[in-house]
């Protein structure tokens, strides 16, 4: 066995405002639930020596492995449009950076390590509940094709943490791009200590905008390129459903992963207003708010590299608001690909397709259909009017789809795409599976209430390769039936 981890740790090398050097917080009985042995091995990490008593100590917080660094990073945020000057790693510790196989920086977090000077008087743990989420989400994430964060192990703590109830405790090891948010611009703005501010962008452009590292204006560069980054990754979850429900400044990633699972959840029935985050009561984050609070955000981070971006402030704010001024059509463009591709219009783009999509997602909407089975069913019917019978069969007022379906096969036609090659190629855009919010509920329950993790195992299962046919899984296609939905989901702090 080989415990060793090839620790590069950049992030540790700034100055000690950044962070506060912090060592994990030991438990009781760590035992090991989950290890995430494909991308063990992208990290150049060894299974078998993470599997082993040492490993899953690791794993827990209780050894602290040769070469690491830990600390707990230091970051403010707007919260629900609040202004919070800080936040911190509250219930996490970064033990350091690897290199992977490609070469990429990734950062090894433990979430649940216990409290750190950023706690604000909680107890820096995890509830076993929340950890297996973000382990199903992230990794369904990634097999989605979406910029994410990596769950690399689940641990159980042997210990009980205190929230509305008592509950098994939990450490997820998570893996990132890194963990530099729009937050952490933000810590060091506040304090008007414009010195750190330009030298976390210097080692975000170093870290993962290194292109931009000789350009003229590489801050202007760096605001535009983290602005289409965030653009594209929003249409990527609008593209399945998703809402990440707490798009709060201290959640948003500069490197373009999705980051923080809380209270996120899958659509069933469309909305564009949909929310399920328990906190959201005014719907700031709902389905359809989303690009919106995301340019909201990017306008927060703008504000942050005002003094990098030219020395007279009128002259910064004109340079922030042309760069931003291009984020709705960044993002348009990019929704408009997604759902072109889910729909079998790959070959040329026509004027009408922009109206296309909306009408099919107004219609979903009036008529409560699913949507995930309505991209899925026309994937299948690659339009074949005789298989739309069962997308018809989704929507409350199936009249209502048919106007649709009719404008979308003289559509389809002008494509020139032979059946069977349209039909993979929609099924490559759209998801068989999703991790449905009364599936996962189902995986929290068997394992808080009967240490039961068969339900957990084989809903990673089925998500590994969502975009498959896969009988076996038919069960996980399925939507909730009226008692098995669950329209609320909650933080995990």
């Amino acid at each position: 066995m080989n415990m060793r981890f090839d620790f590069d740790n950049s992030y540790a090398r700034l100055p000690d405002d950044f962070f506060v050097r912090i060592a994990p917080t030991p438990v009781r009985a760590p035992r090991l639930i989950r290890l995430n042995e494909p991308l063990a091995l992208e990290l150049k990490l060894d299974p078998e020596a993470l599997r082993s008593p040492e490993g899953v100590e690791i794993l827990a917080g209780v050894r602290v492995p040769d070469g690491s660094e830990p600390l707990a990073a230091a970051y403010a945020g707007h919260q629900f449009g609040s202004f919070v000057p800080q936040l911190g790693d509250g219930r996490a510790v970064l033990l350091g950076e690897v290199l992977d196989r490609n070469g990429n920086r990734r950062d090894i977090q433990l979430k649940g390590a216990g409290r750190t000077p950023f706690s604000r008087g909680g107890d820096g743990r995890a509830a076993l509940g929340p950890v297996l989420r973000e382990y199903i989400v992230s990794e369904a994430m990634a097999a989605f094709g979406v910029p994410t964060t990596r769950a690399l192990a689940a641990v159980s703590t042997g210990e009980r943490v205190l929230r509305d109830e008592v509950l098994p405790g939990a450490v997820l090891t998570r893996v990132a791009a890194s963990h530099i948010r729009v937050g952490t611009f933000q810590y060091f703005a506040a304090r008007r200590d414009e010195a750190a501010v330009k030298r976390l962008a210097d080692h975000v452009i170093s870290r993962h905008y290194p292109e931009l590292a000789g350009v003229a204006e590489p801050y202007r560069a760096l605001l535009g390129a983290v602005a289409e980054r965030q653009a594209k990754l929003v249409a990527a979850w609008m593209a399945l459903g998703f809402i990440h429900g707490v798009m709060n400044t201290d959640n948003m990633a500069v490197s373009g992963e999705t980051i923080d699972y809380g209270p996120c959840a899958f659509m069933d029935a469309h909305h564009p207003e949909t929310v399920f985050s328990s906190i959201d009561r005014g719907g700031r984050y709902a389905y359809d708010n989303q690009p919106g609070i995301a340019l909201w955000n990017l306008a927060r981070l703008a504000e942050c590299l005002l003094p990098l971006l030219a020395p007279d402030g009128d002259e910064a704010v004109e340079i922030a608001q042309a760069v931003l001024g291009g984020f709705a059509e960044m993002h348009r463009n990019a929704h408009r690909a997604a759902f072109r591709a889910k729909l079998g219009l790959t070959t040329r783009e026509e004027a009408e397709d922009e109206e296309l999509i909306r009408d099919l997602l107004d219609r979903m909407a009036a008529s409560e259909a699913d949507f995930t089975l309505t991209f899925r069913g026309l994937a299948d019917s690659a339009g074949d009017p005789e298989r739309l019978g069962s997308v018809r069969a989704l929507f409350s007022d199936p009249a209502a789809f048919d106007p649709w379906a009719e404008r979308w096969l003289r559509r389809i036609d002008r494509e020139g795409v032979g059946v069977e090659e349209r039909r993979k190629a929609m099924k490559r855009a759209d998801p068989a599976r999703i991790p449905r919010n009364h599936r996962v509920e189902e995986v929290i329950v068997a394992a808080t209430e009967r240490d039961d993790f068969g339900p957990f195992e084989e809903l990673l299962a089925a998500l590994a390769d969502p975009f498959s046919d896969r009988p076996e899984f038919a069960r996980f296609e399925e939507p909730p039936k009226p008692e098995e939905r669950i329209t609320q989901t909650f933080c995990g702090t």
